[in-house]
């Protein structure tokens, strides 16, 4: 991994042509490299590995076996999505796993952030190679590492965050179609590929999912207000012409209530905190500024749509001194 180095002379992706000529190859290359046997692939839904995914099974069709673990942290419809582009859309040879009692049986009481991650990092290995360990025929691991990700590895910012997810005693040879593109380039070659739009503009998403913005331990029905919440807040963003101006924004819920009033009567809920930052490198970040008249909407909706939520906050604090997520 530390002599991957992209050639100097290599063009940058950014039009149609030229993601059609690198797919072109790529498809050549995958079909040379695997030939006959199967590859496995952990398809979270995210940007990197749909479009791994998409290349793979125009390359090779049902070798592919992907597998989507639901770990109850996804975003509202993200499972859905999932399934209905490459289960029925794209036909892929797809394993859905619905993990999400599991997972959340394993989180209950878990308030450290630490903790949690470890514990959802594991458990998905954990569901990943009891899965593995049912097919046969399987000699590759496809993964969707990007060029940035052997930047940081290299630099020691981050152990590469993909080859960690190999399951103890478990070896496969690896398939990384677009280890050599940026994150841009990727979105260009998933269009190129006909994803939908929606699913290759996804903004970043932390692998431990929700579980990092359900602030302290999770509780379902906490857990369940936030995804709503989320869900009016991208809704509203994608209508009033955000969605691509900022760079990510979504919604935390902090583990205390505060009184309200509802229907007249004394109402004790959560708050909603909302997140909205730009930055280029996620290294450092501002704070986009969303019209007042749009704020006050949504606070409407979400006060009187989520059950649970009494209260909404703007999080206004740039990175630094605030990381991007809250844990």
């Amino acid at each position: 991994m530390a002599d991957v180095v992209r050639p100097e002379t290599m063009e940058r992706i950014v039009t149609k042509e030229l993601a059609d000529a690198f797919i072109t190859e790529q498809v050549k290359a995958i079909q040379e490299q695997v030939g006959n046997k199967k590859v496995l692939l952990a398809l979270s839904g995210g940007v990197d590995s749909s479009v791994v995914a998409a290349l793979l099974i125009k390359a090779i069709g049902k070798q592919l076996v992907c597998v989507h673990v639901n770990h109850g942290l996804m975003r509202k419809g993200e499972s859905e999505q999932v399934i209905e582009v490459f289960g029925k859309q794209l036909d892929a040879n797809l394993i859905y796993i619905d993990a999400t009692d599991r997972f959340l049986d394993k989180l209950q009481g878990v308030a450290d952030p630490e903790r949690k991650r470890k514990i959802i990092g594991g458990e998905f290995i954990e569901v990943f190679a009891e899965e593995a360990e049912k097919l046969e025929g399987v000699e590759f691991l496809a993964q969707g590492t990007i060029y940035p990700d052997i930047l940081e590895s290299k630099d020691g910012v981050k152990a590469h965050h993909n080859v960690g997810g190999l399951p103890n005693g478990m070896t496969f040879q690896l398939v990384e179609p677009v280890m050599l593109l940026y994150k841009d380039e990727v979105r260009v070659v998933g269009e190129a590929l006909g994803l939908p739009h929606e699913m290759v503009y996804r903004q970043p998403f932390p692998g431990p999912g929700l579980g990092v913005r359900c602030l302290g331990a999770i509780t379902r029905d906490r857990l369940h207000a936030l995804r709503e919440a989320d869900a009016i807040l991208r809704e509203e963003f994608d209508k009033n012409g955000l969605a691509g101006k900022v760079w990510q924004y979504f919604v935390a819920v902090p583990d205390f209530k505060s009184v309200g009033v509802r229907d007249g009567k004394r109402y004790e809920g959560w708050p909603a905190i909302i997140r909205a930052v730009n930055t280029t490198d996620a290294m450092t970040a501002t704070i986009e500024e969303i019209p007042y008249a749009l704020l006050h909407h949504i606070t409407n909706r979400i006060t009187h749509e989520v059950e649970g939520i009494n209260r909404v906050v703007m999080d206004l604090t740039p990175k630094p001194i605030g990381t991007i997520e809250w844990e």
